[in-house]
């Protein structure tokens, strides 16, 4: 038997067990719309006031509740709220003559689940309990047989030679699939996605590996990159015509930006939303001081001497992003009254809202918000984040979650307020990583789980992307024989001592550094106070 029979099936037991309450004074008059119901299997009961409904509530367990807006004795909206109170899940269709806004905004605010205007026919009232009932297993047969169908146009792309423009879309159409299909979609589907995600990381990093050397050699065909994102996308944005807001949330992926959309658009609207590529590694180190200082690591070195620290050096490797800014802003010409601000924990993001006046009337003003790269570090190191996000869509909900709570959409509403532009930004992002790759160096190679750097490393060469001279790609040596390694798609490195010990513990835990869609198709957004 088809899955598609068998899911008919189940829809025709699950019709039979609902049971509807219809109260209306009217009753009568409905009978025929009663008997359709009953025919397609409901039980229905009927009473003819609001005090009626409101009792048989209470006594008897419904799954749906048609209520008219207009009865004698109490109201249709005064028995919403009472029902409400005490079985706030229950979905209640608010049926009514009137199409008064006055009526329809306060049922809607009381948490209807629809809302229908006289004179009803049948197949409305069937319709609007599919939508209540039965949606999320309709939503979710639309959702594979759409990705059935684009799941074909996808492996065709991705056989073929991809641009950089392409690879984005090819990124964003997986992310829009993975959300699609994360909520009750057929489990062998969602595997489906994942292999084809895994393939298509397998493709980008071959992408990666042909292609990087040549984009930092040649501007004329390398895409937005860390270094030069400020220069092309955030410098022309400040015109000192309204205050531009650049909030870089740290290792924020393209999926955790999809996640938080919606919050966002209650208040603004997206101008753009696009992808823009971390330079290796995809490290904070590395990606943000490329970001505010407009440069590759290996020039920031050059020109500043006393502000770089390279891997084996002690001290904070993110401590000068401000006066790297405020350089890249000098040598572009911008002169304008700018801030800077780095959030490390709650506390200092309350302080940050508590003196937002002080921001309002900049020209510009940047702030750094880091909670998502301590998140992907306490999910490693904290079992109680390990459990509550224990796989993707965990880890994206976590983020929304605290999203929506902190200080950071505190600000963002105060940006609203004073008609403020937001752009945002990221430094790189971060992948779940799978497959243990053995490598071995001395005691001065650096402890990042996706890229190494170090002399004399012993590694598999299917494993990572090799880098002999750190030049070719603008990173600084920490000798003259300094090799940089980054692993490919969901691997990390791993020592042969207690092998068994450090893959158990690191595997299926979100790290950076390496080559990875998630890790270097970033988001960069524009959005504008609605």
């Amino acid at each position: 038997m088809t899955v598609y029979s068998n899911n008919l099936i189940q829809l025709d037991q699950i019709m039979e067990n609902i049971k509807i309450l219809w109260a209306d004074d009217e009753i009568d008059l409905l009978k025929p719309h009663v008997m359709f119901l009953e025919q397609k299997g409901f039980t229905v009961e009927t009473v003819n006031n609001g005090d009626d409904a409101i009792d048989i509530v209470n006594d008897k367990n419904f799954d749906i509740v048609f209520l008219d807006e207009n009865m004698p004795g109490i109201s249709g909206l005064e028995a919403l709220t009472q029902i409400k109170a005490k079985h706030p899940s229950l979905p209640i269709i608010m049926i009514t003559k009137s199409e008064e806004e006055s009526i329809m905004e306060e049922a809607i605010g009381s948490k209807i689940s629809d809302y229908l205007i006289k004179p009803v026919n049948p197949n409305q009232i069937l319709l609007s309990v599919k939508r209540n009932l039965d949606s999320k297993r309709l939503r979710s047969e639309k959702s594979t047989s759409n990705y059935q169908q684009e799941f074909r146009e996808i492996a065709m792309t991705l056989s073929g030679n991809l641009s950089i423009e392409e690879w984005g879309e090819i990124y964003k159409k997986l992310v829009y699939w993975e959300l699609e299909l994360e909520n009750g979609a057929d489990e062998s589907m969602t595997e489906i996605l994942t292999m084809q995600k895994q393939e298509a990381n397998a493709q980008f990093f071959k992408f990666i590996q042909r292609n990087y050397i040549d984009w930092l050699n040649s501007s004329d065909e390398s895409p937005i990159m860390s270094h030069t994102l400020f220069k092309e996308k955030i410098a022309p944005q400040i015109e000192g015509k309204q205050p531009v807001f650049l909030l870089l949330i740290d290792n924020l992926r393209y999926d955790q930006w999809r996640m938080i959309r919606p919050l966002m658009t209650e208040f603004f609207n997206v101008v753009s939303e696009e992808l823009f590529y971390s330079i290796l590694p995809t490290a904070t180190q590395y990606s943000r001081n490329a970001l505010f200082a407009g440069l590759m690591p290996s020039e920031i070195e050059s020109r500043f001497p006393k502000l770089w620290k390279n891997e084996n050096e002690e001290g904070g490797k993110n401590m000068h992003e401000d006066e790297f800014l405020k350089e890249q802003l000098k040598h572009l010409g911008k002169n304008v009254k700018s801030s800077y601000n780095k959030i490390t924990n709650h506390a200092a993001g309350k302080r940050l809202v508590d003196n937002f006046n002080n921001l309002q009337h900049n020209d510009f003003n940047v702030i750094v918000y880091n909670f998502v790269d301590m998140l992907s570090h306490a999910r490693t190191d904290m079992e109680v984040i390990r459990e509550l996000a224990d796989d993707e869509a965990a880890y994206r909900s976590l983020t929304v979650s605290w999203f929506e709570h902190s200080p950071l959409f505190d600000i963002i509403k105060k940006i609203h307020a004073c008609n403020g532009k937001i752009l945002i930004a990221t430094d790189h992002g971060t992948v779940r990583v799978k497959e243990p790759a053995k490598v071995i160096g001395d005691k001065n190679t650096n402890t990042n789980l996706r890229y190494k750097v170090g002399k004399n490393l012993q590694y598999s060469p299917k494993d990572v992307f090799e880098v002999r001279n750190p030049d070719d790609i603008f990173l600084p040596k920490t000798n003259v024989s300094s090799t940089y390694l980054f692993a490919r798609e969901d691997k990390f490195f791993a020592y042969p001592n207690n092998f068994n010990y450090y893959v158990k513990f690191y595997r299926d835990t979100f790290q950076h550094g390496g080559i990875s869609m998630e890790e270097m198709l970033i988001p960069f957004v524009e959005l504008s106070p609605k």
